[in-house]
């Protein structure tokens, strides 16, 4: 981290053992992007509550170039929440996720959808209930009148265009479905 870790403590006591916790999770953050520019880490304990005893909260916020990571974990009345580690832990685990995700967006490993193929109607045979499409790529892709969504077979004429899903079938590429396209 470009700037050293800050950990903040409301209403609360932080011990060793729990200070060196919180370095060890951050150290860890730092080993999964080396472009963290700061971690702030707040714990605190809101309220105290007559039925649950003590709850605590933690807020976690990450500076990386060009986002802010920011994860909170609010007191819920669950018994894990009495816990300082526990908290802690999730909190971290939650902002390690969002790290790896913003640095995939970063680094352009997100998934993409695929461009849905648009091609041509080439042929039609109706009385065997199929017909076979020309891709961009000038390929043919097969595709059975069941295959056909929005529109009726016998709607069809060569030369519409059409948007269609192909898989790979026993004879080649084949429609999965097909559409007319807009």
């Amino acid at each position: 981290m470009q700037v050293p870790l800050q950990i903040t403590a409301r209403n609360v006591t932080i011990a060793d053992d729990l200070d060196e916790y919180i370095r060890q999770r951050a150290a860890k953050l730092d080993e999964i992007s080396d472009t963290i520019i700061s971690c702030r880490v707040v714990l605190e304990e809101p309220h105290k509550h007559k039925q649950k005893g003590r709850l605590y909260h933690v807020s976690l916020e990450l500076n990386i170039p060009g986002d802010t990571i920011v994860v909170s974990r609010e007191p819920d009345l669950h018994d894990a929440h009495q816990d300082k580690h526990v908290v802690i832990r999730d909190a971290f685990d939650a902002a390690q996720r969002q790290l790896r995700s913003s640095i995939d967006q970063i680094k352009g490993q997100v998934k993409a959808h695929e461009e849905t193929p648009v091609g041509k109607i080439a042929a039609l045979f109706p009385l065997e209930d199929y017909g076979r499409i020309m891709g961009a790529d000038g390929a043919y892709v097969y595709f059975h009148r069941n295959s056909v969504k929005g529109k009726e077979f016998n709607e069809l004429e060569e030369g519409m265009r059409v948007a269609y899903s192909q898989e790979e079938g026993n004879d080649g590429p084949q429609a999965v479905w097909v559409r007319v396209a807009e």
